[in-house]
């Protein structure tokens, strides 16, 4: 090759556009009961999503998703399908706590998750703290379809940059929903939108006063009324709980940072999980 066809190509690859890897993944896992016990009926899993049972065929199981590529940037698409059949328990987690990356490009990354429970099944949706950090761009959507007879326990955290680390979010896009319906009907709707410089947000007296975490938890459960007294004995001043109907608990609660909120929302957690929490979230 001459010396002129490598001054084309260096030419040519200086002008030519990067490519930007997108992260795609998929889980579409199923239980049911069967001798009393929660098996394994389906699972599939694709692209840098994977799922481990670390405990099956027993009253309940549980899973936890592992993202291999290390976070979710702009761009990324992340889907999580999920069947809980009749009677059986599925406690579905996370292998550690889920990172939103600065966007390169200005794109949107994009997590959509559908857990249905069918009569007599229970969800316990508990994954760890998910961490923005500056210049993330997240649309993410949680939507949770109850039959009649079924019962959930769902908890989700926003970290907004790692305090220890003095991080400091001037220029985030986050749209967080979440959606809780029965037979079709809606239990329970919430939505976060956030745009721009965060840190001042939330430091407004009315938004944060200054809070760096904030965790939404709920319970759909018959026992939902007579969890409630305890739950506000654990939770701090800058948490709350409420009834938003017979058989619906809603937590609420704001931290300095991730470990402050754990401090108090672990036992509240497994107060409302009556069991202790995942492995992994210990580790």
């Amino acid at each position: 090759m001459s010396l002129d066809t490598l001054q084309i190509h260096s030419d040519r690859d200086a002008v030519a556009p990067r490519h930007i890897p997108r992260a795609q993944g998929a889980i579409d896992v199923s239980v049911y009961c069967r001798d009393g016990a929660t098996r394994l009926f389906a699972l599939r899993q694709s692209g840098c999503m994977k799922c481990v049972f670390p405990t099956i065929f027993r009253p309940d199981a549980e899973a936890v998703l592992v993202n291999t590529s290390g976070g979710v940037t702009g761009g990324d698409r992340i889907s999580v399908l999920g069947a809980i059949g009749e009677d059986s328990t599925l406690t579905l987690t996370t292998q550690a706590a889920e990172r939103i990356y600065r966007t390169t490009d200005g794109t949107t990354g994009g997590v959509q998750t559908r857990l249905c429970v069918a009569p007599g099944g229970r969800l316990n949706w508990l994954p760890q703290e998910t961490i923005v950090f500056d210049r993330a761009r997240l649309r993410r959507d949680l939507r949770i379809d109850l039959a009649k007879g079924a019962t959930a326990l769902l908890c989700e955290t926003l970290v907004f940059g790692r305090a220890a680390m003095g991080e400091t979010l001037q220029d985030v896009s986050l749209h967080d929903s979440i959606k809780i319906t029965r037979c079709g009907l809606p239990l329970f709707l919430d939505a976060v939108r956030l745009n721009g410089a965060v840190a001042q947000h939330m430091d407004r007296a009315a938004i944060g006063n200054g809070a760096g975490v904030v965790a939404t938890a709920v319970l759909v459960s018959p026992q939902a009324g007579l969890l409630l007294p305890k739950v506000r004995a654990l939770l701090p001043a800058t948490g709350g709980a409420s009834l938003r109907n017979e058989d619906v608990l809603v937590v609420r609660a704001l931290a300095e940072d991730s470990l402050a909120l754990r401090r108090f929302m672990i036992p509240v957690l497994e107060h409302l999980a009556g069991q202790p929490l995942p492995a992994v979230w210990r580790l």
